[in-house]
């Protein structure tokens, strides 16, 4: 995993931050904070998190589910980028690290947007369809355990509008999936994911090398 593009050269990636990056202050601190943290390349790029709010943004999304959350940083990100009246349901096991998220959205000013679920993630999604939300969300990022991409996808799906996007955190695995010699069980679901999503016709598809590899799928019906 990889808190910044993998692809490019330090030089080159400290001179697209320069001319791209908008970070706000609040989210600096919590990076910043984040760095401190031994599980720090959990955390998704700034340059990711920018891209992901634009998305929200172009969207008009109201309604956003989080599957992983670590520290909040991509959490922040969009939450921030919805309207006063969006609401973000975050999916997350560990109340630890959510602490530091819960700080920051306070701080931030958006915790009132913020449904964190501390379950697990698939039980969550269960639990929404249940519930009568299919087809209610507008934006869903997924970033948690790998072994469960698949599961996270499919349910997704069914939560997600007709036009509404799913992306995809890790799906380049700092270039491991590239590498057929390595068949770990996190490395093998993504490589899964990454071929199963090539071929599946519900979906407009595109991997952008953004970060540790990011997909965007779109839902066509």
């Amino acid at each position: 995993m990889s808190s910044k593009t993998f692809t490019l050269s330090d030089r080159l990636y400290d001179y697209y931050r320069s001319v791209s990056s908008r970070e706000p202050d609040v989210l600096r601190q919590l990076r910043e904070e984040t760095a401190r943290h031994p599980m720090v390349a959990m955390q998704v790029s700034p340059e990711q998190g920018q891209f992901m709010a634009l998305l929200i943004q172009l969207m008009g999304a109201k309604k956003i589910l989080e599957i992983g959350v670590f520290t909040g940083y991509s959490s922040l990100w969009t939450a921030l980028a919805l309207p006063s009246d969006g609401k973000l349901v975050a999916c997350d096991v560990n109340e630890e690290w959510t602490s530091i998220a819960r700080h920051y959205w306070q701080q931030a000013g958006v915790a009132n947007k913020v449904d964190l679920r501390l379950v697990p993630a698939l039980e969550t999604l269960e639990q929404l369809l249940a519930a009568g939300q299919a087809e209610a969300f507008d934006f869903v990022f997924i970033d948690a355990d790998k072994e469960n991409y698949l599961n996270y996808y499919e349910q997704s799906l069914q939560l997600l509008r007709p036009g509404g996007l799913i992306a995809i955190d890790n799906v380049l695995w700092s270039g491991r999936v590239a590498n057929r010699q390595l068949q770990d069980k996190s490395t093998t679901a993504i490589r899964a994911l990454n071929e199963k999503l090539h071929h599946d016709q519900r979906v407009a598809l595109s991997l952008i090398p953004i970060g540790d590899g990011l997909t965007l799928a779109l839902k066509l019906s």
